[in-house]
C-alpha cells in the first residue's frame, strides 16, 4: 500500500512540475519579444530625432549669422575708424544702421516666410548676409561699409523671425522649448566668437568668417524638409504628410498629429498680442546698448575692455546653454521672472557704480561694481529675457496669421534695438548712472507684464496653446 501511495505522489508531482517548466521556458520568449518591440521603438525615435536635430542645426546657422552681425561692431571699432579715417558720427551710423536693415527685414519677414516658405526665406536671408559681408570686406569708405552693414541687418532681421518659427513648427512638443532656445544659444555664440576673434584678427578677416555659416546654411537646406505646418497652410496636403512623416520617423503614426494640425489651421483666427509686449520688454531693457558699446562701458568704469568683453562673451554662452536644459522643466514664465529680477538688480548695481564714480566716492570699488553689474546683466538676460520671448512668440501666434503677427513683433523688436543702440551714447552723456536707472525701471515694468499677461506654454502642442488662448 505504501509503495502505491508513493508512486501516486511522484506521478502527481511530475504532472504539477511539467506546466511550470513550460511556463519558465515560455517566459524568455515573451521577454525577448517585448525587448525587440522596445528596441524597434527606440530606433524609430532615434531616426525621427536625427532629422529634427539636423533640421534645427541647419536653421540655427542663421542664428549664428545673426550673432556674428550683432557682435561685429564692438571689437572692430578702433581698427575700422583708424584704417578708413571715420569720424565718431560715421562709425555710429555704421553700428546702428544694422538695426535699420533689421527693421526692414522684420517688416518683410512674415510675408516672405508665408510666400516663399520657411526654407525659401532662409535662403534669401543667407544671400543678403553673404553679400553684406563681402561688401564690408572690400569697403574703402563709409558708404560701402554702410551698404554692407544694411544688407547684413536685413538678413538678420529676417533670421530673427523665421528661425524660431521654423524650429517650433518642426519640433515635437517635449523638445520644442529646448530646441527653440538653441536659436539664442547660437546668437550668443556668434556674438561671443566675434568678440574673441576680434582680439587677434583684422576687421576684414572677421567679415570673411561670417561667410562660413551662410554657406553651411545654404547647403544644409537641401537635406531637410519644409515646415509641415506651412505646407498644410498652403494646401499642399501630400507634401505636408511626407514632411511630417520624415520628421517623426517612417514608422511613426502621425494621423492624430496631422488631424490636429489641420483642424488648428481651419479654426483659429485670433491674433495674440503677447509676443509684441515681450519684444518691447526684451529690447527696451537696454540689451543692445550694453552689447554694442560694451568696451566703452568697461573703459568708462576703469576696467580692462578686453578682459571684460571676453568674460562677457563666455558667460552669455554658458548661461544660455544651461537654459536649454531647464526651459522645458522650469517653464517659460518662471525663467522670465527670474531673468527680469536679475536685470533690475544688475542695472541698479551698475548705476550705483557710475554714481559713485561721478561723485568720486569709494573709487576703489567702482570697477568691481561695474563689472559685477554688467556680468549679472548679461547672465540674467541670457537666463530668460534673451531666449524665452522668441520661444513664446513662435508658440502663441496661430498659423493663419503667423506671418503678419510675427513680422509685427519682430519689427517692434528691431525698432527697440535701433532706439536703444542709437540713444545709448546720448543717455550715457546725459547721465551714466541715470541711464541704468531708466533701464531698471523698464525691466521692473516687464516683470509686471509677465506676471499679468504672459501664459505658460511648456508641455503643450502649438494647437493646445492656441486652444487655451482662444478659450
Amino acid at each position: 500500500m505504501s509503495a502505491e501511495l508513493a508512486s501516486s505522489l511522484l506521478f502527481n508531482l511530475w504532472n504539477m512540475k511539467e506546466p511550470l517548466i513550460r511556463k519558465n521556458n515560455d517566459y524568455p520568449v515573451a521577454t525577448t519579444s517585448v525587448e525587440e518591440d522596445g528596441l524597434q521603438q527606440q530606433q524609430g525615435r532615434s531616426e525621427s530625432l536625427w532629422m529634427v536635430y539636423l533640421s534645427t542645426f541647419v536653421a540655427v546657422c542663421g542664428s549664428y549669422v545673426f550673432g556674428c552681425c550683432a557682435g561685429y561692431s564692438s571689437p572692430t571699432q578702433d581698427a575700422i575708424r583708424e584704417d578708413l579715417s571715420l569720424s565718431l558720427a560715421e562709425y555710429s551710423m555704421f553700428g546702428s544702421i544694422l538695426t535699420f536693415g533689421a527693421m526692414i527685414g522684420a517688416i518683410t519677414s512674415g510675408s516672405l516666410a508665408d510666400l516663399l516658405g520657411r526654407k525659401g526665406v532662409m535662403r534669401l536671408s543667407s544671400a543678403f548676409c553673404a553679400a553684406g559681408w563681402i561688401a564690408i570686406y572690400f569697403a574703402e569708405g563709409a558708404v560701402a561699409l554702410d551698404i554692407g552693414r544694411l544688407a547684413t541687418g536685413y538678413g538678420m532681421g529676417v533670421f530673427s523671425y523665421v528661425v524660431p518659427v521654423f524650429i517650433s513648427e518642426i519640433a515635437p512638443k517635449n523638445l520644442r522649448g529646448a530646441l527653440a532656445t538653441l536659436n539664442q544659444v547660437m546668437i550668443c555664440g556668434g556674438v561671443s566668437v566675434s568678440f574673441i576673434i576680434g582680439t587677434f584678427l583684422t576687421w576684414r578677416a572677421i567679415a570673411l568668417t561670417g561667410l562660413v555659416p551662410c554657406g553651411i546654411l545654404l547647403i544644409g537646406l537641401f537635406f531637410i524638409p519644409e515646415s509641415p505646418r506651412w505646407l498644410a497652410k498652403r494646401g499642399h496636403e501630400k507634401e505636408f504628410e511626407v514632411a511630417l512623416q520624415k520628421l517623426r520617423g517612417k514608422d511613426a503614426n502621425i494621423a492624430e498629429e496631422a488631424a490636429e494640425i489641420m483642424e488648428y489651421i481651419e479654426t483659429l483666427d485670433r491674433l495674440p498680442k503677447i509676443g509684441v509686449g515681450l519684444m518691447v520688454a526684451q529690447q527696451f531693457g537696454g540689451i543692445n546698448g550694453v552689447c554694442f558699446y560694451l568696451s566703452n562701458i568697461f573703459q568708462s568704469a576703469g576696467f580692462s575692455p578686453s578682459v571684460g568683453t571676453i568674460t562677457y562673451a563666455i558667460l552669455q554662452v554658458v548661461v544660455t546653454l544651461l537654459i536649454t536644459q531647464v526651459i522645458d522643466r522650469a517653464g517659460r514664465k518662471p525663467l522670465l521672472l527670474a531673468s527680469g529680477s536679475g536685470l533690475v538688480l544688475a542695472c541698479l548695481i551698475t548705476g550705483l557704480s557710475f554714481y559713485l564714480k561721478v561723485n568720486e566716492l569709494a573709487l576703489d570699488y567702482v570697477p568691481v561694481m561695474a563689472v559685477t553689474g554688467i556680468l549679472l546683466y548679461i547672465g540674467s538676460f541670457s537666463a530668460g529675457m534673451g531666449a524665452v520671448p522668441w520661444v513664446i512668440m513662435s508658440e502663441i501666434f496661430p498659423i493663419n496669421i503667423k506671418g503678419a503677427a510675427g513680422g509685427l513683433a519682430t519689427l517692434v523688436n528691431w525698432f527697440g534695438a535701433w532706439a536703444v543702440s542709437y540713444t545709448f551714447n546720448f543717455l550715457m552723456s546725459w547721465s551714466s548712472y541715470g541711464t541704468f536707472l531708466v533701464y531698471a525701471g523698464i525691466n521692473a515694468l516687464a516683470i509686471v507684464f509677465v506676471i499679468m499677461v504672459v501664459p505658460e506654454t511648456k508641455g503643450r502642442t502649438l494647437e493646445q496653446i492656441q486652444a487655451a488662448i482662444n478659450g
